[in-house]
């Protein structure tokens, strides 16, 4: 029998792993014509939503993850697990197949 989650915040990510959002490509050139959904590359920047509490080292203690909900991340284009829930597309990743936080800084 299959679980069916209404919400994403029943997901709690587990040790290192963290749970994220891929962010939607605009789907409208600069001119204002729109791209099929089709032609819309997936981007490699996601929005944290959720994070595990870390894993352990070899001597027991915890290493804390290097991002926190509401950072947004480079991921990478393959990989981590996949969870749909309801018509939306989340992704689980580990703390360490993060590629980099981003940051508004200028």
């Amino acid at each position: 029998m299959a679980t069916t989650l209404r919400s994403i915040r029943g997901v709690v990510p587990l040790l290192d792993r963290i749970l994220v959002q891929r962010m939607k490509a605009e789907a409208k050139t600069a001119s204002g014509l729109y791209i099929p959904e089709k032609n819309v590359e997936k981007l490699s920047e996601a929005k944290v939503l959720a994070v595990g509490p870390g894993a352990f080292d070899k001597d027991g203690k915890r290493i804390a993850p290097s991002v926190t909900p509401g950072d947004r991340v480079l991921i990478p284009p393959f990989g981590g697990s996949s969870v749909k829930i309801g018509d939306e597309d989340y992704l689980l990743f580990r703390d360490s197949e993060i590629l980099a936080k981003l940051t508004d800084e200028k």
